[in-house]
Order: C-alpha cells, then sequence, then structure tokens
C-alpha cells in the first residue's frame, strides 16, 4: 500500500477486501484523484462520511478512520473529463495521519489484516454462512442478491460480498467493516438480518423502527 493512499470519502458506501464497486467520477478533485492514481499504483481508499458532513464537504468533513483499500480494474474517461472506474477490494486499513497539499485527500494509512481463525472459528464461520444463505432465502432484505450463491465462493469473499451488497444501512456496514476478525463480521451480519426479517414481519415495528 502506498505511503499516502488517495482517499475518496462518501456518505453513503462501505468497501470490503475482494468487493467490486463501481463508481462513476465527476467532481474536479476526484477526477484529479483518478489520473493521478491511472499514473500510480492505481489505488485508491474508500472511507464513510461522518454524520454532519453537510456543513463541510467542499472541504474536509470528518470520515471514519477505518476504510479499505481498492485497486482500479477498469477505467474508463468519458469526453467531458468524467470517469466510470470500477475497485476491487484489496485490504482494510486505519487512517494515521493527512496530507492536504493536493486538491483531493491523501492519507497516511497503516494495513489491518483480519485476526487469523484456527479449525474451530473456521467451522463457526462455515455455520453461519449456512444460517445466513438460510436466512437472505425467505427474507426481503436478500432482494438484489443472486440467491443461488456459487457453493465454489469462499466462506471470506462470500460474507463481505453480502455485508457490501445487502440493504444495510451505511453505518451498519461501517461496523461490519471494523470487525478485526471473519467471524465477528460474520455473526453480526447475520444478527442484523435476523433483526430486520423480525422487524419486517412485525406489523407495525417498521414505523417504529424508523
Amino acid at each position: 500500500m502506498s505511503d499516502l493512499l488517495p482517499i475518496f470519502p462518501l456518505p453513503n458506501v462501505v468497501l470490503f477486501p475482494n468487493v467490486f464497486l463501481p463508481l462513476h467520477i465527476f467532481e474536479q478533485r476526484y477526477r484529479d484523484m483518478v489520473r493521478d492514481a491511472i499514473d500510480g499504483d492505481r489505488m485508491i481508499g474508500m472511507v464513510l462520511l461522518r454524520p454532519g458532513w453537510q456543513r463541510d464537504y467542499e472541504g474536509r468533513p470528518a470520515v471514519y478512520p477505518i476504510g479499505c483499500s481498492g485497486v482500479m480494474t477498469h477505467v474508463e474517461q468519458l469526453p467531458d473529463g468524467r470517469y466510470n472506474i470500477v475497485l476491487r477490494g484489496l485490504e482494510r486499513f486505519r487512517i494515521v495521519d493527512e496530507d492536504h497539499s493536493r486538491s483531493y485527500r491523501r492519507a497516511q494509512v497503516e494495513s489491518l489484516a483480519d485476526a487469523p481463525m484456527n479449525n474451530d472459528d473456521r467451522a463457526l464461520v462455515r455455520r453461519l454462512r449456512a444460517k445466513l444463505e438460510a436466512t437472505l432465502a425467505g427474507s426481503r432484505e436478500g432482494r438484489g442478491v443472486d440467491p443461488k450463491i456459487p457453493s465454489a465462493m469462499g466462506d471470506e469473499d462470500l460474507i463481505n460480498a453480502l455485508a457490501q451488497y445487502l440493504d444495510l444501512e451505511p453505518l451498519e456496514k461501517q461496523a461490519l467493516l471494523e470487525h478485526h476478525c471473519l467471524r465477528l463480521r460474520a455473526e453480526s451480519l447475520l444478527e442484523l438480518l435476523e433483526i430486520k426479517l423480525i422487524i419486517a414481519r412485525t406489523p407495525g415495528m417498521s414505523n417504529v423502527a424508523h
């Protein structure tokens, strides 16, 4: 990972490792970011804006310190200078410091590898995966997700993909990203889905939840 990683803060997007994210780049500062990334290692870090970002969006609004780096696997420059890009998530990171010498934000970051799993952890994650698949099969929260999840898809890739693609609140996704191990991420994801399923099936609760 670069010493200074370009970071792209958004209010509603959380990237997870080994998951793909299409983005449309139109602001001039982020066009600069993409152009510089193309000339460099093609890496960009996605971070979530903290609540209240609207007051200083044109400046440097506060972000959550933990994000995920991604490498651009596809870049299309449009005639007017905008870009369509696709990022593939690489690894989680924590922001240590920021550099403000360019139009866009760059950060000094430290990598955050998931904690290693033992055999018991792997067995538990496998059971959690089965529960997630069963829960999604009968839940409207699974809309937009292919119900026929490939059995060959690894547990880590599946859990991270569900965390990114499911219809969850940005802060819920951020909390999932911040978990330091796959087991905790899978447990929390299953708990979120079960709560949403209960709310969806209980008359009147959906109004209370909002």
